[in-house]
């Protein structure tokens, strides 16, 4: 493409892929991972649980509908990278404000396009996730692998420090009913807007709150957020939610929120060989015999046998591709959590029954 600087994209394993650069030009490495979702770029590349990681867009259109001010989930583009096959430089959508491209620049976030996504994935696929660099300012490979030799891999990283509030705030309806105390290990927009907009007052708390702070709002419940990084490497966290089960109140857990609390409890969590990424992914809830549709995002999952052995928890949801561990509950108590994202943003919104099942453990334990 004239004008355009070339790029590379480098797997650990020593598999290159030639590109064209997009967004910032630079070097930039994460763990890689692909996204199968047709829709909703932006609120993907926003998402804090995705932080460190460089993803590929199965889809071959990325770009062409622009950036939207209201379809983000934090404060800016979270993914360290972005790879596509078919980058789109200008946008149609007459409510958008800016070029995808603009906004990767914006957000200094590399990435590189024109690669073939479905052979590297295709790999990926049959190679397990690993890290991999791109770079668009120096191509030289033997520099490029001193680099990506440097980066850590995901596997007992603690990341959530890093996508946390620093300070407690509330974000609360005009006459709400409940009040939720949130731990955000990462939290998405939308978590916190599906609360609001069942009456909830909510006040979101830096991932390494106490106890004590959590209980000074006197919440009728508690959120445990989704994030980025290996729930194992969070003793502080896991220890905290331990706080939080004896407590008695409800408490419902998305994603990392629900590794930790499975952790809390002495089960198991494990590296996936590829994990869950995308808005399609079918999850069967156990309870009601029902299938839905999930929006995912994981690359770490609780282990089956931990919480298939464990007296007081049972396995609610299961996904159905690879029957892994989707939903946890604990039998006689009002704490259940869910490995994917019922706010789904982006995504099928089948799954935000489970909000309102939090909404009616409050009101009971409250009555």
């Amino acid at each position: 493409m004239e004008g355009k600087k070339p790029a590379i994209l480098l797997l650990e394993d020593g598999t290159v892929f030639e590109g064209i650069a997009t967004g910032k030009i630079g070097v930039t490495t994460g763990e890689i991972a692909f996204n199968t979702g047709m829709t909703g770029y932006q609120e993907v590349f926003t998402d804090p649980s995705y932080l460190g990681q460089i993803l590929i867009m199965n889809t071959a259109h990325i770009g062409n509908y622009g950036v939207h001010s209201e379809e983000v989930e934090s404060d800016g583009i979270k993914i360290s990278g972005l790879v596509t096959k078919k980058f789109s430089d200008g946008y149609s959508r007459t409510s958008g404000y800016s070029s995808l491209e603009d906004y990767m620049v914006q957000n200094e976030t590399v990435g590189i396009s024109d690669v073939d996504t479905r052979a590297l994935v295709r790999h990926i696929r049959s190679k397990g996730a690993m890290n991999a660099i791109i770079s668009s300012d120096n191509l030289d490979l033997d520099f490029l692998k001193m680099e990506l030799a440097k980066v850590p891999s995901m596997e007992g990283l603690e990341l959530s420090s890093k996508v946390s509030t620093k300070e407690s705030f509330e974000v609360k309806p005009e006459n709400p009913t409940l009040k939720v105390s949130l731990v955000d290990f990462g939290v998405k927009k939308n978590i916190v807007r599906c609360l609001v907009e069942r009456g909830c007052h909510v006040k979101v708390f830096p991932h390494n709150v106490t106890k004590a702070e959590l209980d000074s709002f006197s919440p009728d419940g508690y959120m445990l957020s989704n994030g980025p990084g290996d729930p194992s490497a969070m003793q502080s966290a896991i220890d905290l939610v331990g706080e939080i089960v004896k407590d008695g109140k409800p408490v419902f857990g998305i994603c990392l929120g629900h590794q930790i609390l499975g952790l809390s409890q002495g089960l198991k969590t494990e590296k996936m060989f590829l994990g869950h990424r995308g808005i399609n992914h079918p999850v069967k809830n156990l309870k009601t015999g029902k299938g839905e549709i999930t929006s995912q995002n994981h690359g770490f999952v609780i282990e089956k046998e931990s919480a298939n052995s464990h007296p007081e928890i049972e396995v609610t949801h299961i996904h159905l591709n690879d029957q892994t561990v989707a939903g946890i509950g604990f039998k006689n108590r009002s704490i259940f959590s869910v490995q994917y994202h019922p706010e789904a943003s982006a995504g099928p919104h089948d799954s935000r029954y489970l909000f309102d099942q939090f909404i009616d453990n409050m009101k009971n334990h409250k009555a």
